[in-house]
């Protein structure tokens, strides 16, 4: 019996795929547009006179190496430490035996049910009182591990076999040796997309920055184009569609690079 033809679920498809990616194709398309072709009517889908202007204004003018730089470091740092330390939390939660295991499980499972707006007061006041205001560790440490990583990590490392462990500890390896040379290379997926969503969290964070950075020189690009886009400079549509175009383009580029551990699947062991 043959079946019949699904047209009607790539149109749903296609509709949906037009719908999503149609805000990033004006982007990129209003990036290249005079702020007068903007604001004209009737408006027009493609650049009749592309420029580059609005590029170079945003790389010349404003200070946006310097808030580039800033969102660079921010994100890899936050997305380093998330890798190492909520891998080290989900292997011992997952593989190691100690006394209030399931009460730390607990807690980690509490507080990804608590919403960051409910601590965002009590931790500017820590930061505040560690004088961490307008730094770089104040913008970092508090996002070095997070509980969603911790989560994710326990649970890759949980479906790999105990029999490699075992295996390691008769040979006499230590368990730091287990973590680094067995548990972490079987990882990959796992690690991969904690890193896709840590680099993106970071990387798109708004509001701590725009409180723990009081000077321009530490401010990320969120903010910066966040604060430029107010009072006169509103009306320049073309540089903010610029700005945005260039926060973007790496958060595509790491998804890109990164996407086929997510068709492995997270229940994937690794055994080779």
């Amino acid at each position: 019996m043959r079946r019949k033809p699904r047209w009607w679920l790539y149109i749903v498809l296609v509709t949906g795929f037009v719908a999503m990616i149609f805000p990033f194709i004006w982007m990129l398309l209003g990036s290249f547009k005079t702020n007068a072709e903007i604001r004209s009517a009737p408006l027009n889908f493609f650049p009749e006179n592309p420029t580059l202007e609005n590029y170079v204004q945003l790389f010349g003018r404003l200070d946006f190496t310097t808030y580039f730089t800033n969102s660079v470091v921010v994100a890899v740092f936050v997305t380093l430490g998330n890798i190492v330390f909520s891998s080290m939390l989900g292997y011992a939660l997952a593989k190691l035996e100690f006394a209030g295991k399931k009460v730390l499980f607990g807690l980690v499972l509490g507080t990804l049910m608590v919403p960051g707006v409910v601590t965002f007061v009590p931790l500017f006041v820590l930061t505040s009182n560690l004088g961490l205001v307008n730094s770089y560790p104040g913008l970092i440490l508090p996002f070095l591990i997070t509980p969603l990583g911790v989560f994710l990590m326990r649970q890759f490392i949980l479906s790999l076999p105990d029999d490699i462990i075992e295996a390691a500890r008769i040979d006499g390896a230590s368990e730091w040796r287990i973590f680094l040379r067995v548990i972490m290379p079987l990882c990959g997926p796992a690690v991969a997309t904690l890193a896709i969503l840590t680099f993106l969290g970071s990387w798109n964070n708004f509001l701590w920055p725009l409180v723990v950075a009081t000077s321009e020189d530490k401010y990320t690009l969120p903010v910066a184009l966040a604060l430029y886009s107010v009072g006169q400079n509103a009306s320049q549509y073309g540089l903010m569609m610029a700005g945005a175009v260039v926060v973007v383009v790496p958060v595509l580029a790491i998804f890109i690079a990164l996407q086929r551990y997510f068709v492995q699947g997270i229940a994937l062991t690794g055994i080779k």
